[in-house]
């Protein structure tokens, strides 16, 4: 029941939103008209705009997590989403409107409508948040759980009672540890048999059961999980069997035949698909604003040396998919086959190849690698699947032929045109081995909001002009 009311509160929520997001677009209106920003007149294209707003934001509240709420999350996680949102619907809203030729409306009403959005947003969130936080601190709206532990679980549980934020209610502690007893009975009863279970979820009120024990005892957890299931109460199940270092488990159905999945990349689907949006529509926006740059350095290739203005080469991309990675020709015609001639004054150690004053650089070449611009058709890549915005930069087959086994898992999540690496201040000085190990690190730790600290600080290295 406490689930099903919280499913209603979230649509609720979403609704509410998406009203005030109606008067967020037309108080963008007015605010654009009282600051003399630009001359606009109302007519029927921002109605028009305004109604395909509406199902837009609805439909993207419905499918992101804002309207959820989670009993541990973090200000700077609502911050973060907030803005993935609003910069996408936005940028949906402003692709529409181009393609459906709306030349009256003025975009100086999407920007200051984003940023209005961003602030009332996440005003009544934070502000929803704290209240719903308020209310399970005081014990209101708390789900009420029977934990089935071991010695084990001692800091798993004072944790419980430390954070009544959570809105976790311990009614029973079922184990046979001596250990539990000493420290817990004195706050909640403590018992050692589980066949107790069954009539403890049935003359209490208990919402969900926590199986605890490092010891999985197969034939005890069915007949567990049968008398949970028998009245509808949630069974959660944990094991240090689970805890498997940089190892995230999940159950898989295949055909109704349950399969206990262990990967090492991120599994968050929800975060996934974010990622997806922003890197197709990020990167759509960027070559759009960027084109008439884009063609000035193509003439100015075309102008100083031969060869092709895009620079293709072979590139290994998610778990050995091999793809063409695009860049603008920094080298003169025919580079590669120079190479063997330089490998004595390679300074990188392992399979990598890298020379500070590469001598086959072109001039205009020095200026795009130091302005990080040689980069920029690798949005295509991003547009095409290939690539994302952040991740591990993608390896030639030839390096990938010498790595070791353990750096073979950096080629399990789609490669990026920025990544740790790409921004660290003395990035030509770092081995490969330690190189390997940032990327490594970036696959276990990923998260929306480790992206866009990075995007910000490739953003400022391309300012510092740092790219060599």
């Amino acid at each position: 029941m406490i689930q099903e009311r919280e499913e209603l509160g979230s649509k609720t929520f979403g609704i509410i939103i998406t009203i005030l997001s109606v008067f967020a677009f037309i108080g963008a209106f007015f605010i654009i008209n009282w600051l003399s920003i630009a001359d606009i007149e109302y007519n029927s294209q921002y109605l028009t705009v305004l109604l395909i707003m509406i199902p837009l934001w609805h439909f993207g509240i419905s499918k992101t997590n804002l309207t959820r709420f989670y009993r541990a999350k973090d200000t700077a996680i609502i911050l973060l989403e907030s803005f993935l949102f609003i910069l996408t619907g936005t940028g949906i809203l402003a692709i529409i409107i181009s393609l459906l030729k709306l030349d009256q409306v003025n975009f100086y009403i999407l920007l200051v409508f984003a940023s209005v959005e961003f602030i009332l947003l996440n005003l009544i969130i934070i502000l929803s948040y704290r209240y719903h936080k308020n209310l399970l601190s005081k014990g209101l709206n708390t789900r009420n759980i029977i934990l089935i532990a071991d010695e084990n679980c001692v800091d798993f549980i004072e944790r419980l009672f430390l954070h009544k934020e959570w809105g976790f209610r311990i009614v029973t502690i079922i184990s046979e540890s001596e250990i539990i007893s000493e420290i817990f009975s004195s706050r909640v009863k403590v018992i050692q048999n589980t066949q107790s279970l069954a009539y403890l979820i049935k003359s209490h009120v208990v919402d969900e059961v926590f199986y605890c024990k490092n010891d999985i005892n197969q034939a005890e957890i069915k007949k567990l999980v049968f008398a949970c299931e028998e009245i509808g109460v949630v069974f959660r199940l944990q094991s240090a069997f689970f805890q498997m270092p940089a190892t995230k488990t999940h159950l898989s159905y295949y055909n109704e035949v349950p399969f206990l999945t262990f990967i090492n990349t991120p599994a968050n689907k929800d975060a996934h698909q974010w990622k997806f949006v922003v890197d197709i529509v990020a990167s759509f926006l960027i070559l759009l604003i960027w084109s008439p740059i884009l063609l000035l350095i193509v003439i100015a290739i075309k102008l100083t040396s031969r060869g092709p203005v895009i620079f293709k080469q072979k590139r290994v991309g998610l778990r050995g998919r091999e793809f063409n990675i695009y860049k603008f020709r920094t080298m003169v015609q025919d580079a590669e086959k120079l190479r063997p001639l330089l490998e004595a004054q390679n300074e990188m150690d392992g399979p990598v190849f890298k020379i500070k004053k590469d001598p086959r650089i072109t001039a205009v070449g020095k200026i795009l690698r130091k302005t990080g611009l040689d980069e920029v058709p690798q949005f295509f890549n991003v547009l095409k699947g290939d690539m994302s915005l952040v991740g591990p930069r993608p390896p030639l087959p030839s390096e990938v032929a010498q790595y070791q086994r353990w750096q073979l898992r950096r080629l399990s999540m789609r490669p990026g045109i920025t990544c740790i690496w790409q921004i660290a201040p003395n990035r030509n000085n770092i081995t490969f081995d330690e190189w390997m190990k940032l990327d490594l690190q970036y696959i276990d730790s990923w998260s929306l909001k480790i992206d866009f600290m990075l995007l910000i600080k490739t953003i400022q290295t391309v300012a510092k002009g740092s790219g060599q």
